[in-house]
């Protein structure tokens, strides 16, 4: 039996053509571990900054399911159309995660301990990241590149301005050079130069409130 691709296990077992996409998935998952390692020490004042932190994530994280769901998923029903019923559960799960993201914004806001808030956060993005992946990887899988590529750049044009101007920082934060390296030569040379540069640099400050908090 083949094991299941999934971003859980690094990206050196997946096609080369969505490792873009695998590494939003890691991305997230370091992310909650972050907001998870921070919660028990976030003071009154420290709420802010991480509040801040947490807009950005909760941004990218809200712009990529529904990205999924109104780009992503119809585009790759159009290729692979036995994956209609996967999509309609993949959307309701989208709903669970909107509800422990609302928690963690009230949490944030000094509404309610952040603890549990972000227990339920992690947990519940990790089963939906787990879930997603084992019904969606096949399918990225039996496209070509350039069938895959022509949907994602759909996807990514549609992203909304706060959203660009912290996407390749925050995906690219932490994760190996070699992966960088190949989803880098997929961003046109300007918008890449601009991510490295002066988006990282505002994208690190941004940071600060959840590793360094206060």
């Amino acid at each position: 039996m083949s094991t299941p691709m999934s971003s859980e296990r690094g990206l050196a077992s997946l096609p080369g053509h969505f490792h873009g996409f695998a590494l939003m998935h890691i991305a997230m998952r370091r992310d909650a571990r972050r907001l998870l390692a921070a919660a028990p020490v976030l003071t009154r004042a420290g709420l802010a900054p991480a509040g801040l932190w947490w807009q950005q994530l909760r941004d990218i994280i809200d712009w990529h399911h529904r990205s999924e769901d109104d780009v992503l998923w119809p585009g790759l029903l159009r290729r692979a159309p036995e994956f209609a019923s996967e999509a309609r559960l993949l959307g309701e799960d989208h709903a669970v995660l909107d509800r422990a993201m609302d928690g963690v914004t009230s949490a944030l806001r000094g509404d309610a301990p952040v603890v549990p808030a972000a227990t339920r956060f992690d947990s519940v993005l990790r089963d939906h990241l787990r879930d997603e992946e084992a019904v969606s990887f096949p399918v990225f899988a039996r496209l070509s590149p350039d069938e895959y590529l022509a949907v994602e750049r759909k996807v990514i044009a549609g992203a909304p301005l706060k959203v660009m101007s912290s996407l390749q920082p925050w995906m690219f934060d932490g994760a190996d050079r070699r992966s960088v390296a190949q989803v880098a030569a997929t961003i046109p040379p300007p918008v890449r130069l601009i991510g490295n540069t002066v988006l990282r640099r505002r994208y690190e400050r941004t940071l600060a409130g959840v590793t360094r908090p206060s």
